[in-house]
């Protein structure tokens, strides 16, 4: 097993909350990790058909048969959510930490469920694919941007040395059926598939639901719908702009973002590490990839991830702010591996205008020296890990 960066999260939760909840999408580790930590609990998965029958038709008994003193890990709980209630009865019956840990990769009734039933006795953790701590801590971490954003983070690629070309393709075409089937507002498959793609070819760039709308021939609504599902199934993120003025208009639409890479080029036809090189989305894609970063941290410690990007109408932009702990910090990203001046200019901008001390200011960029400037911090992206440490 990679070792991952919120097991000690997980430890310390489990000892506070009857119920851990650890969501997240298929393939991310959910299952590994609950099973290695409690390792000591009755591990039961509701994809079981044998176990899905029991627990759907006699919960009751399902649940009476299955106690014991440690805990009960129950895999895909979103197959039942019903399962929710019976759960709930159980943990204000009786005094217990860590009992029910259960994982989910599709949250929209999930998250409903546990709103409904588990206020107040779940903890809720989200479990994204591999940072790079957690690849270079286990010595797999790829050398080059290139490998590293057509690879993508899910860990089986690294557990079992597949290559992302075979790998990809079969986890789109089991998503699409198990997943996007259940959902009632998905009646074409192919068409959902068609914008999944459209979304990839889109990365870093500001949302234009209008466009995505006339490109795959549905209405605005559906796109609307559609998004939210690739956000709740954890394939996309929608970066919101900063909402502190600093007395300039600014553009208010988000910006679209996918959680893998990997995935990302797979849905856009990229087949070698080195179709990236001179790739039109390179730098849409690194983009992608360093903020994934950035939530993957806040998330592995139980943190809202607080990330944004700020752009006004004139188009000066910074790629990312982070609001933590009270404090604003700037970082620009960029894919080149060549240092050039201008990396800081949308830096030097925004400290003048919002007064930021420079101290907070980071460059992540596709090389591998770090540097010291007057208006910032250059960090290669192997090393982002330092932004973290210090905040």
């Amino acid at each position: 097993m990679i070792p991952r960066d919120l097991s000690s999260k997980l430890s310390e939760l489990a000892q506070k909350f009857p119920v851990i909840a650890i969501l997240g999408p298929r393939q991310s580790g959910k299952t590994t990790l609950a099973k290695s930590i409690f390792d000591d609990h009755v591990y039961l998965s509701l994809e079981d058909i044998n176990t899905f029958n029991f627990a759907q038709k006699d919960p009751y008994t399902f649940f009476d048969t299955h106690h014991n003193k440690n805990g009960i890990i129950i895999d895909e709980i979103q197959e039942i959510p019903n399962l929710m209630s019976y759960i709930q009865t159980y943990v204000d019956s009786h005094d217990v930490r860590g009992y029910f840990i259960i994982t989910g990769s599709q949250n929209i009734l999930l998250n409903e469920a546990i709103s409904q039933t588990l206020a107040g006795r779940v903890a809720i953790l989200t479990l994204l694919p591999l940072c790079i701590n957690e690849l270079s801590r286990s010595n797999i971490l790829p050398n080059k941007t290139e490998t590293i954003l057509f690879n993508g983070s899910y860990p089986r690629i690294y557990a079992h040395e597949i290559r992302p070309v075979d790998w990809y393709p079969h986890y789109i075409k089991t998503y699409l059926e198990r997943d996007v089937r259940q959902i009632k507002n998905v009646h074409n498959l192919s068409t959902f598939q068609r914008f999944v793609g459209l979304c990839a070819g889109r990365i870093g760039q500001i949302l234009s639901v209008s466009s995505l709308s006339s490109d795959c021939g549905i209405d605005v609504k559906t796109v609307n719908s559609w998004l939210s599902i690739l956000e709740a199934s954890y394939l996309i993120f929608l970066l919101q702009p900063h909402n502190k003025n600093f007395n300039k208009r600014l553009i208010k639409s988000p910006k679209i973002y996918f959680y893998d890479t990997g995935l990302a080029c797979s849905l856009l036809g990229i087949e070698s590490p080195e179709v990236l090189a001179n790739h039109y989305l390179r730098g849409g894609l690194f983009e992608s990839f360093i903020l994934s970063e950035f939530i993957k941290n806040r998330l592995n410690k139980g943190l809202n991830p607080n990330i944004y990007f700020w752009r006004d109408k004139l188009g000066h932009e910074i790629d990312c702010i982070a609001d933590w702990n009270g404090q604003l910090v700037a970082a620009e990203i960029k894919s080149g591996r060549t240092i050039s001046q201008d990396f800081f200019d949308g830096l030097n901008y925004w400290t003048e205008l919002s007064n930021n001390p420079k101290s907070n200011n980071f460059v992540v960029y596709g090389g591998d020296d770090d540097q010291k400037r007057s208006a910032g911090s250059l960090l290669s992206w192997k090393n982002i890990e330092c932004i973290f440490n210090k905040f």
